[in-house]
């Protein structure tokens, strides 16, 4: 059974191999490209689908700024093994991760893609939202989607790449830090049977 699950290291080996099979060498090329250049996918929402040990499908969303001011994401690229396009693996792919985009409080979200496919999901003409890529797209396949009432109210202006903000981040405590953060709590008492 097919599981979708946050991308891992291990899984970048076997992403490259499988974007080059369903987009080839010239997807370097496209302007959705050139906005990623300079930044990281967002670790929170970089998923995979696999079955076992074989990856099936990846999906990443990738920080974004409209109009220099307004932070949105980027969804992009989304492959699905070529055999096996067609069985509903990309859109469940896609509801989940948007489901954990919104989760997240994330509001606007932004694609170059087919409308007659996206449009499902809900994604709108992002030109015709006062929206602007930095380079050639065909305008029928930029596609934005709103992810709260009024999300893209007074918002228009050219795309660009925006580093992820600052975080902390941790990492998982080895067994001995768990029990010296343990022995750190207060005791309590367990409730009383009633």
């Amino acid at each position: 059974m097919p599981q979708i699950i946050h991308e891992r290291p291990e899984d970048a080996v076997l992403i490259e191999p499988l974007l080059d099979k369903c987009f080839g060498a010239d997807r370097f090329k496209k302007t959705a490209y050139k906005i990623r250049e300079h930044i990281k996918p967002l670790r929170e929402l970089s998923f995979v689908t696999c079955e076992g040990d074989q990856l099936l499908a990846t999906i990443r969303y990738w920080p974004i700024l409209i109009g220099a001011v307004t932070p949105a994401v980027l969804l992009g690229p989304i492959a699905v093994e070529p055999a096996l396009q067609g069985k509903g693996i990309g859109i469940a792919l896609i509801r989940r991760t948007l489901d954990v985009a919104i989760e997240l409080g994330h509001r606007i979200v932004v694609l170059v893609g087919d409308p007659e496919y996206y449009g499902q999901f809900g994604f709108l003409s992002a030109s015709a939202h006062g929206l602007q890529l930095p380079g050639p797209v065909e305008d029928r396949r930029f596609l934005v989607k709103e992810c709260g009432v009024g999300a893209l109210k007074n918002v228009s202006g050219m795309i660009t790449g925006a580093p992820p903000p600052e975080s902390s981040e941790g990492h998982v405590a080895t067994k001995p830090e768990t029990n010296r953060l343990i022995a750190t709590l207060p005791a309590f008492a367990p409730p009383a049977d009633t």
